[in-house]
């Protein structure tokens, strides 16, 4: 007999700050195979349902770089917010070539529902945490179901915002760290998109996943994206902030590009700041 997609299963949990870090797995109808995501549990999730802070990691990561790095629970715990973790890609689908480069395939899943073979089948990481990750944490955790908020590192960073800007008054705010800003015009993005989606450097189809160009189509409630970005990263020619900012202009778009002096690409740099970013999702989950 075949598990319920609703199925969530516990990996670990772990007391930290109060509340409690665990990871779940089950079954995910979107991606035909088995998903791992971590959720921080607040302390006050215990006593009333609380909002919920969505989490996107980068290339390579699985959900426990974020869980194990980022010292999120202590920032958490204080402001009362849910952190949910997903997985990068799917896991285990036996897709030939699936783990031959670090930057496509597995641990690699650009957040983008793919479009061609072998991939389509599997590879919709959108779908999966745009609709069928939120709709498992509303029926299985004590959450508030129109306080979501959505955030990311790296890849994850241009996930978040093109989740964000793809649905619009489904995420109250975004925030990213070092976010491939504009995936059509790198060689990260051009290798995954091209594999996933097809076709070629200047279709059309890919600026639908492309942050710098959604944001200049951008139709929906006023949105605020906070961006920190290190000055010392070493990836930032793949990364492209500088074009973020010059799409966001003359749109309906809030957006705060923050250079910080010295830092990298690395969990050192998102630790640091990571208070100031949970900071900010609460503030608008309060308005």
């Amino acid at each position: 007999m075949s598990e319920s997609p609703e199925e969530i299963h516990l990996v670990s949990s772990n007391k930290s700050f109060g509340g409690w870090q665990k990871v779940f797995t089950h079954e995910s109808t979107e991606l035909k195979c088995r998903m791992n995501f971590g959720v921080y549990v607040p302390p006050q999730a215990e006593k009333h349902p609380v909002p919920v802070i969505y989490w996107l990691s980068g290339l390579t990561c699985t959900e426990a770089n974020f869980i194990q790095k980022s010292g999120s629970q202590k920032y958490a715990a204080e402001n009362g917010v849910m952190l949910v973790v997903p997985d990068t890609s799917p896991r285990g689908v036996n897709i030939p070539g699936e783990d031959e480069c670090w930057d496509f395939g597995s641990g690699a899943g650009f957040y983008v529902d793919a479009t061609e073979e072998p991939w389509k089948n599997h590879y919709r990481m959108f779908s999966y945490v745009t609709k069928e990750l939120p709709a498992l944490i509303k029926k299985k955790f004590n959450v508030i179901p129109d306080k979501q908020s959505i955030m990311g590192h790296s890849m994850g960073g241009h996930g978040a915002l093109i989740c964000a800007l793809k649905c619009p008054g489904q995420y109250k705010t975004v925030s990213a760290f070092a976010p491939i800003s504009n995936p059509t015009k790198c060689d990260w993005g051009k290798k995954a998109f091209a594999g996933y989606l097809g076709g070629k450097e200047g279709d059309s189809h890919w600026n639908e996943y492309d942050a710098s160009e959604l944001i200049k189509t951008y139709n929906g409630p006023c949105l605020n994206i906070l961006v920190d970005q290190g000055k010392e990263d070493g990836f930032l020619k793949q990364l492209l902030p500088e074009n973020l900012t010059a799409a966001a202009k003359n749109t309906p778009i809030d957006l705060d590009v923050r250079f910080q002096e010295g830092y990298d690409h690395s969990y050192f740099f998102i630790s640091t700041f990571i208070e100031e970013h949970i900071k900010h999702h609460v503030k608008y989950f309060n308005c």
